[in-house]
């Protein structure tokens, strides 16, 4: 059955025949020729002003004007571009009142949206931005890249995209808590966002709840969901019908509209629709103003948002957390400035630790203790040490899990609002702010998170938790001696650790959900693409839930040892790929690499003219020596491509023995970004004078002061004396 056949199916039934919601059509329609004819109107308008050559882009993208592009393929660079396909929007218009064509429609307004605010963004620039913080408008490739591993793996459960105005402030802050704690992604229009600033509600990037704008700015919520297509499920562009099916399975969004209806948000509202996103309203509608399924009226905000979940199909499973702050991924970016701070705990300030153990069956599940005294014997802006001991019981449950667990300390601790976490082991530093202090935070609500986090998320192998807090110094420091006895121990095993001393290698699939052709083979020495998990990991992982995202690999039928080919790996990729890659290298990017997803957190490609390699990560926003951005090669890459000569990678692989091994290793590096050589120089250092090339290696690797290309860098590569120029050709 065709992708065209079996979308159209999802409709079927919403409306029977001879009760078409007229009203609600009409109202559509008119909406979509005010958008078209506005569009019309600033485009005649900017090409008298500008010319119709005039480039025009969004900022921080390589798709264009993504809903057109990720829709009909069409690529517009001038104002000129722009012409035929507003004309042929237009004419496609038709009037009869039919659901077909009301999600033609909601197209068009969406690319009439599209139309409108790229014109908008001839005027924006650096210096005079068209958004500030906290609003966004467009939200550039970085930003959709580096959300894509939880929306992958449904950390982020879900998309709602919110416009209008709630019947109050007040009933506005209820919606949004309600969301975040569900862990939701948010794009926001319109007067809601005067609505939750006036509550004091937390928005931006690092709370995945974007404030989008007003009016045709909801656009930015339809183009970000199309490049996640584009991106991470290796949609083509212009693959009209495959990308709407993508959009129905994949990204789980729905429209919650608010307030008093208006033509042109109804229009979008259909064009919504027309990929499977749900609408759901506030306001009281007569049978004849709805759809079944699609357009629906929950004038009670007691129940909108669950009404919301069930008609899109968002499953959350949540343990009640006792707490009085909101707990949810969406606080996981907030930064607490010193200002805003209360009390810190650990860094370079105090001592500090966090330490996960198996314990037995004596352990007593729930237990939170505090030993020493709480954060309201302070006053405002002190530190105090802080230790952090999760006692862990269960059937399942084995020491190589307690790392695993261990680092999930990080997140849930930044699930919460108003706390901020970095780091980890005995070098972790905590932030609670003087908000969540004012709400009633007390250092046992730590507890209480980490216990109902734990056992949510790893029901397969915790039956028992006891949290015990120490902020007594002695004590502090007693503890931190006995757990890094703890870490020493595991450090010690992960030296051991070599691929050769191993007869199983681990999968990782998570990043089909968005790359349906992408594999990931996690090894001792080489990191997941995401940088997030390691071969333990996953392998902890497999023995926690076998039917999940990791699975063994064993290395049988030896192909090529030098470049890492084993039959067991190409059966098992070539199976788990939908059958598209029958062939991979495991220890060279030059031929058969493996795939790429989209969430890794560097990508490397080579650079013919100097014989070796350089390395980007998603936070460079610059050129590279590649001749293109991170963005730019992302969008080539990513999706589950095999591009020999190009591969993502996680950070910590640069500094592995087993870094690309046939290609010549961490010698063929010559670029990077000079934020990520300081970020990794104490590990690359160490890497460089365990192969052999000096300890003074990592200042022979170029960065942008020196040139953002091939030529520009060969004559500092040439005085440094990099071996890359005297290595075998790569090509």
């Amino acid at each position: 059955m065709s992708e065209a056949i079996n979308f159209n199916q999802i409709f079927e039934g919403a409306i029977e025949p001879g009760q078409e919601p007229k009203k609600l059509f009409k109202e559509a329609y008119e909406g979509t020729i005010t958008a078209l004819s506005y569009a019309e109107i600033l485009l005649n308008t900017a090409i008298r002003t500008y010319g119709k050559d005039q480039p025009v882009a969004y900022p921080d993208t390589a798709y264009h004007l993504p809903v057109i592009r990720c829709l009909s393929g069409e690529e517009i660079k001038t104002l000129g571009d722009m012409v035929p396909v507003l004309n042929h929007m237009r004419a496609a218009v038709r009037d009869e009142k039919t659901f077909a064509n009301a999600r033609k429609w909601g197209e068009a307004t969406w690319y009439a949206a599209d139309i409108i605010e790229a014109i908008r963004y001839i005027k924006n620039t650096p210096e005079n931005p068209l958004h500030t913080a906290p609003w966004t408008g467009f939200i550039g490739d970085p930003v959709v890249r580096q959300y894509g591993i939880k929306m992958v793996d449904w950390t982020i459960p879900g998309e709602a995209v919110i416009l209008g105005r709630a019947k109050d402030s007040k009933a506005a802050k209820k919606l949004i808590d309600s969301l975040m704690a569900k862990g939701m992604m948010l794009f926001l229009c319109d007067e809601i966002i005067e609505q939750l600033l006036e509550e004091g509600v937390k928005l931006g990037i690092d709370y995945i709840a974007y404030p989008l704008g007003n009016f045709t700015q909801v656009v930015h919520a339809a183009n970000y969901a199309l490049r996640a297509g584009m991106m991470f499920g290796g949609i083509p562009a212009g693959a009209y019908d495959a990308q709407r099916d993508y959009q129905r399975r994949r990204v789980l969004a729905f429209i919650l509209y608010l307030g008093e209806h208006d033509m042109v948000k109804t229009a979008a509202a259909m064009g919504a629709i027309n990929v499977g996103f749900p609408v759901i309203t506030d306001q009281e509608l007569p049978e004849d103003k709805q759809i079944k399924d699609w357009f629906v009226s929950e004038p009670d905000y007691d129940k909108i948002v669950q009404t919301c979940l069930e008609i899109r199909g968002i499953k959350i499973t949540a343990v009640d957390i006792d707490a009085p702050i909101t707990v949810g991924p969406a606080f996981e970016g907030e930064s607490i400035r010193k200002k805003d701070m209360y009390v810190e705990f650990g860094g370079s300030m105090t001592p500090g630790f966090e330490l996960v153990r198996m314990g037995d069956d004596t352990i007593e599940d729930g237990k939170i203790e505090l030993v020493g005294p709480d954060i309201d014997t302070l006053a405002e802006g002190s530190r105090m040490p802080l230790g952090i001991v999760v006692d862990v019981y269960g059937r399942k449950m084995e020491e190589d899990f307690e790392p695993v667990l261990e680092r999930r300390i990080h997140y849930f601790t930044n699930y919460g609002e108003g706390l901020w976490h970095v780091a980890q082991r005995d070098i972790n530093w905590i932030r609670i702010s003087k908000d969540a202090y004012g709400k009633g935070f007390r250092l046992k609500h730590i507890g209480e998170i980490l216990y109902a986090k734990f056992k949510s998320e790893y029901s397969a192998i915790v039956d028992r938790i006891a949290v015990t807090l120490y902020t007594d110094e002695q004590k502090v420091l007693e503890m931190r001696n006995e757990a890094r006895k703890y870490y020493k121990k595991r450090d010690d095993r992960l030296k051991e650790l070599r691929d050769e001393k191993v007869d199983t290698f681990y999968s990782c699939t998570l990043c089909q959900s968005f790359a349906p052709t992408h594999v990931c083979v996690i090894a001792p020495e080489r990191v997941g693409l995401c940088g997030a998990v390691s071969w333990l990991d996953a392998k902890a992982a497999y023995e926690i839930n076998p039917h999940g995202a990791n699975h063994p690999v064993p290395k049988e039928g030896v192909i090529d040892e030098v470049k890492g080919q084993w039959q067991s790996f190409n059966e098992f990729t070539y199976n788990n790929s939908q059958r598209s890659i029958d062939t991979v290298n495991f220890y060279t990017i030059m031929e058969y690499p493996m795939t790429s997803c989209g969430c890794f957190e560097c990508i490397l490609a080579m650079v013919p003219e100097c014989n070796g390699f350089m390395v980007v990560n998603r936070e460079h926003g610059g050129m590279t020596p590649s001749g293109m951005t991170f963005s730019t090669l992302a969008g080539a890459i990513g999706g589950g491509a095999q591009m020999p000569g190009f591969m993502g990678i996680g950070k910590s692989y640069l500094s592995s023995p087993k870094f690309v091994p046939a290609d010549g290793g961490l010698g063929r590096i010559v670029w990077m970004p000079r934020n990520l050589k300081e970020e990794l120089r104490a590990s690359l250092e160490e890497a460089a004078e365990n192969a052999g090339l000096g300890k003074d290696f990592v200042d022979k690797i170029a960065d942008e002061s020196v040139g953002e290309s091939g030529e520009d860098i060969m004559s500092f590569l040439e005085e440094k004396g990099h071996p890359a120029l005297t290595m075998d050709p790569l090509l």
